[in-house]
C-alpha cells in the first residue's frame, strides 16, 4: 500500500473508531457492499418504472424534437 495511503489508515485507526487497520478495510468493504446493493435496487427500479410505462407509438426522434421544440434551453 503506498504510504500516503497507509497514513490515512493509520490516521483513522488513531481516532479511535477501529480497532486496527483490518476492522477498518473490512467496514469499508461492508460499506461498498451496501453500496452496490443500493445501486442495483436503483437499477432494479428504474427497469420496472420503464416497464409499466409503456410504448410509445412515434419515433424516437420525434420524440426528442418534440422535447427540444419545447424547451428554448434545448435548441442549438
Amino acid at each position: 500500500m503506498p504510504d500516503a495511503l497507509s497514513e490515512w489508515v493509520a490516521a483513522r485507526v488513531a481516532e479511535g473508531r477501529y480497532a486496527d487497520a483490518a476492522e477498518y478495510v473490512r467496514d469499508l468493504v461492508r460499506r461498498d457492499q451496501e453500496a452496490a446493493e443500493d445501486d442495483t435496487r436503483w437499477v432494479r427500479a428504474m427497469i420496472e418504472e420503464g416497464l409499466a410505462s409503456g410504448f410509445l407509438d412515434e419515433e424516437p426522434e420525434d420524440i426528442l424534437a418534440a422535447i427540444i421544440a419545447e424547451d428554448p434551453d434545448l435548441r442549438a
